[in-house]
């Protein structure tokens, strides 16, 4: 590291460690307050947290004298069963491919921009081979390896737990209302009901819980399902994927004829974006040999345009869950745009709508970028 690159190599390394803290932070939340919902009760309403691997609960555990929880509301069920009302699938059925290709993404912009800190072509062409071999090798082992589901994170197994223990209990029987089942879990929650740490569970770590959790609920979802229609557990992503996709679309509004085109189209994504990211992989390292040509600046402007991407993705799907109401729903509604940015209105519902700390970050890194590419690229035409 020569002194003229001191100052934006340091930048750079400075937005990979940003890079890592906005994965495991909450990017973005979202509120529902109405009439039934007291802020004494819901200082925050019913609120939830995006992260880059999922969507989990925003809400606090309310301590008061006068009031007692041994743990806080889970927001994300509420928030879901509040949305079927109107027709709105469960939050679990939005961002499918996003979340379980987050780490291999966030891991391929990591690996480019410990490219980019080279200057020498010889040294980023060989950083970017070692590092894209390793995504290859553990992206194919998670998406299509048996068992491949462990090697995805624990923030990811939770949010596919959250989004499953509504109506896959043991004692959950198939002809249950959905709506009552997570009704019921709540009441039991709300009551003190705490089951006993099964023998066979004791030694294990909280993600072979959560794997064990799902691989018994995938087995138990098989057979009630016709003879013809049932799968082994292979364990991989892109089972666990599909299966997990399907399981929420039909939470509330079980109907095939509906869901089976939509699993098929959302299966082929993700098998489209697996292999388009093995193509991007390659055509950077062939690309990147030239320095200041245009994938070499790629290197670097992905991660410059992050809260744009995140930004378009989110609203994006927010108008697709507008878009895409279910006529089983109990009240009918028009097709609508939620709240993207700041406070909207829904029926007796206000939605509220804000970055949060992830995305602070990603707008920090992003300009630390920006700076760190304008040096570079004065030194790139300095040097010639």
């Amino acid at each position: 590291m020569t002194r003229k690159n001191l100052v934006p190599n340091l930048l750079i390394l400075a937005s990979i460690v940003l890079l890592v803290a906005i994965y495991y932070s909450p990017i973005w939340w979202v509120s529902l307050t109405a009439p039934q919902y007291p802020p004494e009760a819901f200082p925050d309403g019913i609120r939830i947290h995006f992260h880059m691997n999922g969507v989990f609960n925003g809400c606090r555990k309310v301590e008061k004298v006068e009031t007692e929880e041994k743990e806080a509301l889970d927001c994300v069920h509420e928030m879901d069963t509040i949305n079927h009302y109107v027709g709105m699938y469960p939050i679990a059925a939005g961002g499918v491919v996003e979340r379980a290709f987050s780490p291999f993404i966030t891991s391929l912009l990591g690996t480019m921009l410990v490219g980019f800190l080279f200057t020498d072509a010889k040294r980023r062409t060989a950083a970017l081979a070692i590092g894209f071999a390793a995504i290859t090798v553990w992206m194919s082992m998670t998406y299509y390896g048996e068992e491949g589901i462990r090697y995805q994170n624990i923030g990811y197994l939770k949010a596919l737990v959250t989004a499953l223990d509504q109506d896959t209990s043991e004692d959950d029987a198939s002809d249950i209302d959905p709506a009552a089942a997570a009704l019921i879990a709540r009441l039991k929650a709300s009551l003190g009901e705490m089951e006993e740490e099964k023998p066979e569970e004791s030694g294990l770590s909280e993600k072979e819980r959560l794997i064990k959790y799902l691989r018994d609920t995938f087995v138990a979802d098989q057979e009630r399902r016709p003879e013809g229609e049932r799968q082994e557990w292979n364990g991989s992503n892109a089972q666990v994927l599909k299966w997990h996709y399907e399981k929420s679309l039909g939470r509330y509004f079980n109907v095939p004829e509906e869901i089976i085109p939509m699993v098929k189209k959302m299966s082929l994504a993700a098998d489209l974006t697996f292999w388009a990211l093995l193509v991007a992989m390659a055509i950077v390292v062939i690309g990147a040999r030239r320095t200041g040509g245009l994938v070499y600046w790629l290197l670097v402007i992905p991660s410059i345009l992050l809260p744009v991407f995140f930004v378009v993705d989110y609203s994006a799907w927010l108008w697709w869950y507008g878009h895409s109401l279910n006529a089983m729903g109990a009240f009918t509604v028009k097709p609508f745009m939620p709240t993207v940015f700041g406070d909207g209105k829904v029926a007796q519902f206000t939605t509220h709508s804000y970055p949060y700390i992830g995305f602070g970050l990603m707008l920090l890194s992003s300009a630390l970028l920006a700076v760190a590419a304008l040096m570079r690229r004065k030194q790139l035409r300095e040097s010639t």
